[in-house]
Formats: structure tokens, sequence, C-alpha cells
């Protein structure tokens, strides 16, 4: 591990900003850059600004760090992505095949490329398998499927050893919802924890697959740690951990703050979400790696309501 050099693309983002401290505590503080087109308020160990989209600016980093391993996190969610489709393509597009060329060149010994939930679409009804026919509705559903078959298409062309999951919606308190579908399983914990009611932006009935951020880690760093022999799937793994919806999240939040209000107002998102599935089969990700969650639902919100009031009560005081 001490010869590993790790570069975390879109670091201040909802999964690069815990991801980077829980490297730097496997790897050393100096084995891992953080990269981001934001300049965090609070800076430790090292970070450079760096916009994926500049693909020379990419491989300067990548070359003065003696990077070996590049996790690949810079992306334009679904409902963001949505208002602005043509941007959202040519970001997300753009600076993975900048990952991807860079890391050809260089000889970057691992690549890890987050995929989504995004890219199931139609068709599928319930659980989604492994290998459920891709028909996203969205453009960043879009553009994953294509970064997963570039994925794929650059481990048998040119050997790269590129490692993907997608990701159900994923629940943090480290930092602000980022504008996907899913977010509002992470704005619901901050408004009910400052007491303020809730409009839910999704039907109460809808359910959606989530994890928390802990599992999310751990999943994506046991893939990459794993023996490359093991690796089955090249596009993208499914992963799994729960399942509900804004009624259940509301109740299981009730029972720690019983006050707690909420109403439904669906808007566009609606239709996103009605377009995902219910939950994943990730029986692939279980056998070839041994992936398994740590979080249920009651759990989560234990863990995310301790965190806000905590984070809340430092702030009035």
């Amino acid at each position: 591990m001490a010869n590993e050099h790790i570069l975390v693309i879109g670091a201040n983002g909802q999964i690069g900003s815990v991801l980077v401290a829980y490297l730097r505590d496997i790897y050393g503080e100096s084995h891992v850059v953080a990269g981001d087109i934001r300049i965090p308020e609070q800076e430790q160990g090292i970070f450079v600004r760096l916009d994926a989209t500049d693909a020379n600016a990419l491989a300067a980093v990548v070359a003065q760090y003696k990077i070996t391993q590049i996790y690949h996190l810079a992306a334009i969610l679904s409902a963001n992505g949505e208002k602005e489709p043509l941007k959202t393509w040519d970001i997300n597009m753009q600076t993975y095949f900048n990952v991807l060329e860079v890391a050809r060149e260089y000889r970057i010994a691992k690549v890890f490329y987050p995929s989504s939930i995004a890219v199931f679409g139609s068709g599928i009804e319930g659980t989604a398998l492994q290998e459920a026919p891709l028909h996203p509705t969205t453009v960043y559903g879009i553009s994953k499927v294509a970064g997963e078959n570039w994925s794929q298409y650059y481990h048998s062309r040119y050997g790269l050893d590129i490692r993907s999951l997608r990701f159900p919606g994923i629940i943090s308190h480290q930092s602000a919802p980022g504008g996907g579908t899913t977010d509002y399983a992470v704005d619901i914990y901050h408004q009910a924890v400052k007491g303020i009611p809730f409009t839910c932006f999704l039907a109460s009935d809808t359910r959606l697959p989530m994890i928390y951020i802990d599992d999310a880690i751990h999943a994506t760093v046991n893939l990459m740690e794993a023996e490359a022999n093991k690796i089955t799937i090249r596009n993208s793994y499914n992963l799994a951990a729960m399942s509900f919806s804004p009624r259940e999240i509301a109740h299981t939040i009730r029972e720690y703050l019983p006050n707690f209000e909420i109403g439904y107002q669906p808007d566009f998102r609606q239709s996103i979400a009605d377009s995902w599935p219910d939950d994943l089969d990730d029986t692939a990700a279980r056998t070839d790696w041994g992936w398994r969650p740590a979080y249920d639902l009651d759990k989560t919100t234990r863990e995310m309501i301790g965190a806000l009031n905590q984070k809340y009560q430092t702030v009035k005081d």
C-alpha cells in the first residue's frame, strides 16, 4: 500500500468528501490527492484545484503525484442534469474520457467509476437483476450507461483494471443534497432535525433503493482492494442495501422526532423515480468480493439524526 498514490476527482462531493478521509486512514495522508474544481473550506492533506474537463491539467496532476489509482466521482446528477441535458452529457462524458485516456497513457493500475440506478428505465418491475436491460430516462442515466460500456471497452481493448458500482441513492450527513432524485432522503433528515415541516417531491409510496454513506464507502474500497481475478463484472456491479418509501422514512424519523411533519407535492422528479427499480439484485457483488451492508433504515435514521443534532447544536453554540 505504501507504493499507492491515489487521486480522487470530485473530492468535495457527497462520496468524495468522506472517501478521501477514509483512504487517507488506510494509505496515509501523503498518498491521497484530493482534486475538485471547487476549493474546500478547510484544506487537509494534498488538494489540487482540478477541472477534469481539462485533459492536460489532469495529466499534469497524474504525472506530478505519480498517481497509481483514480477514483472518478465528478458528474452532474439526475435532477440537475435534466435542466441542462447537453451540458450534462458533455461534462459527464468528457471528464470520463479524460480519465480513461490518462489511465491508458500513464498505465494507471486501477480506476473506479461510479454508476447509478439511473441506468435502469422502462421494462423493469420490482427488483433489477444484474443483467437487466438498461433503458435510462435521464441524460445522467444515459451518460452512466455509456460510461459503463466504455469501461468494459477499455478493459477488453487496453487491459485497464476499471471497477464500478451501480449506487443506489446515498444518504449522508457530511454534505448537502447534490441535485439527485434520491436526495429527498438526505434533505428530509436536515429539515426534521431543524423542526421544519418537509415537503417531499415524490409520492408517499415511491420505493427506491438506498444506501448509507458508510456502506457506500466500504463497498467502494472493498471492491477496489479485491483481487483482480475475483472481478467478473466489468461494466458495473449492482449494489443493494435497503429500499424504502418517503412514508417509511418519515415513520422512522417520528420514532425520534414525534412532531415531524411531512407533505407530498410530486414534481418532474416523480417520473424519474417511477422509471427506476424498487430494489437491486446484488448477488454478483456478494459472491465475487463478499459485499454485505451493515446499515438498514432504522440504523441509518439513528445515525443521521444523531449526527445532524450534533451539527446544528454546534452551529447554535
